[in-house]
């Protein structure tokens, strides 16, 4: 039988460089991460999505690889890799490397042979023109990209980049191109890894498309996950498309999981910020409608935070996103790009801790499977001097003593963020685990709790009418019937739900009278879990 262990659990992103120095050398490192596996599993972690570790030159934070075939020697080995994911089995967390398949470093051996010579077999692994098209590709990173055409000098032609010109993109036409991307990924099957998240999945494809239809891309990405299922059945394809609805659903395939298995949810991020911003149940409501429902072996990845910027573009009104950005970014320097957030979640949220828990309690009961990003599970803080996206892919914070325990080292690969409410001072993993009332707490008991919750992975799920704008109520029926309900206001609130006499609560954000006669209270931003069993002669509907 199938193992959908991508169904449910908890994925939790790092980033190796800014999370733990193993060696003193002030970067953060594998044999670091190593060492910390204990705390993952710890927090409830299931699944650990691994940024990339790959040699690069880290102009874009290790995006832009250098050799898919090895580790950044900054991060230490191949065997450090391999001992960082054994511990990691060990202690039930699968591991997703993300490994960006869709442009390479200028640095890359395959580029610089691409350029000496039309003749090199490298010359067509990569999109080349001897001029820019009328109409090229909109830049990525507006105020930081001039044109997604580059001449070459060296080349004598201009190269294709979806984003900075020192990644330029690579011909996924090209059947030696995909040969080679299949043996990467094997290359990384071998070594342990459970999974790959696919960055850029439309651009990984659109080449493609304009050679031979959208029908071509598709069968690309079906050859790829054909190609991981021979190697490894288990291996699961984590595919980043924010796209309008009508966009989304083909890439999970027609009869389910012929290409991704789980897509990160745009759509439920973007109305959760949107209903926290205007204290209304209506626009998640609205969002979780719209999104399309995925095939039953399929999932969403539901996140309020990832380690990019947060954007709205494709997924909210101009108005809805202007909103969000009115209450979370009211700062020109909290926006990055001019379409997007760089501020951690408790930044957004000021630091309340009522607001902060009722935003990751949302998280957790929504459904699909939840995702953290690192250090959301203290209300780590980000740092705005930082360029860009950046700001929000902070040094970990593990106790108050110099550089917040990240590092020994006088220079370090990020700076440490000493001072205010959000520095290592004030806010680490030591300092909460011994206060039992802490975040960090806080987050271990929800997270085993949702692990006890399995119909919001893969139960039947609906929205519940209210009668109050304000709270957002789901309910959940598996193996148990499961009721969430959240207060999105500052003000306390009473509403009506059919059916839930007998149920308890099993999680909450304080003490509250059991429902009577449907009648539901809630604090301001509060949240309850209800939970009562299953009746055999109910119907799962």
């Amino acid at each position: 039988m199938l193992d959908l262990w991508w169904k449910n659990g908890l994925v939790y992103c790092l980033d190796t460089k800014t999370w733990l120095d193993g060696n003193g050398d002030g970067i953060g490192d594998l044999a670091g991460l190593a060492s910390s596996v204990d705390y993952l599993a710890g927090l409830g972690v299931t699944c650990v999505w691994l940024m990339p570790v790959c040699p690069s030159p880290w102009r874009d934070d290790g995006y832009d690889v250098s050799d898919y075939y090895s580790v950044d020697p900054r991060l230490g080995t191949l065997g450090d890799f391999v001992s960082f994911v054994h511990a990691a089995h060990a202690a039930g967390i699968r591991v997703v490397l993300d490994l960006p398949l869709n442009h390479t470093s200028i640095e890359h051996p395959w580029f610089q042979a691409a350029r000496e010579s039309k003749e090199s077999p490298f010359r067509d692994y990569y999109v080349w023109s001897d001029e820019p098209p009328p109409n090229p590709p909109p830049v990525v990173f507006p105020g930081e990209q001039e044109s997604t055409f580059t001449y070459d000098s060296v080349a004598g032609q201009y190269y294709v980049h979806r984003y900075y010109s020192f990644m330029p993109e690579l011909n996924t036409s090209n059947p030696l191109v995909r040969k080679e991307l299949y043996k990467i990924l094997g290359f990384w099957l071998a070594l342990g890894v459970d999974g790959f998240r696919i960055d850029s999945l439309p651009f990984l494809v659109e080449e493609i498309a304009d050679g031979g239809g959208e029908e071509a891309s598709h069968e690309y990405l079906r050859d790829m996950r054909s190609f991981l299922g021979r190697r490894k059945g288990s291996t699961v394809l984590v595919g980043e498309a924010n796209l309008p609805a009508p966009q989304l659903l083909p890439y999970f395939g027609k009869s389910g999981a012929e290409q991704m298995q789980v897509l990160f949810d745009f759509f439920t991020c973007a109305g959760a910020w949107t209903a926290l911003a205007t204290g209304s149940a209506a626009p998640l409501i609205g969002k979780l409608r719209e999104r399309p429902e995925p095939p039953p072996i399929c999932q969403y990845l539901t996140f309020l935070r990832h380690h990019d910027e947060l954007s709205f573009e494709h997924v909210l009104s101009k108005s809805d996103a202007e909103r969000v950005f009115d209450r979370f970014a009211p700062e020109e320097n909290h926006r990055a790009y001019g379409r997007g957030i760089r501020r951690r979640l408790a930044s957004m949220l000021d630091g309340d801790p009522a607001r902060i828990r009722l935003a990751l309690s949302l998280l957790l009961s929504l459904p699909g499977t939840p995702m953290l990003l690192y250090g959301d599970e203290i209300g780590l803080g980000d740092n705005l001097e930082l360029d860009g996206r950046l700001a929000c892919r902070t040094l970990m914070q593990w106790n108050n003593r110099e550089n917040g325990g990240f590092s020994p080292a006088s220079t370090l690969v990020r700076p440490a963020v000493a001072d205010g409410s959000f520095g290592y001072r004030e806010r680490n993993v030591g300092t909460q685990l011994k206060n039992p009332n802490s975040l960090l707490h806080w987050v271990r008991r929800a997270a085993a709790l949702r692990r006890q919750c399995p119909e919001i992975g893969d139960g039947v799920w609906k929205i519940l009418d209210t009668g109050d704008d304000s709270v957002l109520a789901l309910r959940y029926r598996g193996q148990h019937d499961l009721v969430v309900a959240h207060n999105l206001s500052d003000r306390r609130v009473e509403t009506h739900l059919p059916d839930l006499d007998g149920a308890d609560d099993i999680f909450a954000d304080g003490e509250y009278a059991a429902p009577k006669d449907g009648r539901l209270e809630l604090a301001p931003h509060g949240f309850r879990w209800l939970r009562r069993p299953l009746l055999s002669t109910e119907v799962v509907a």
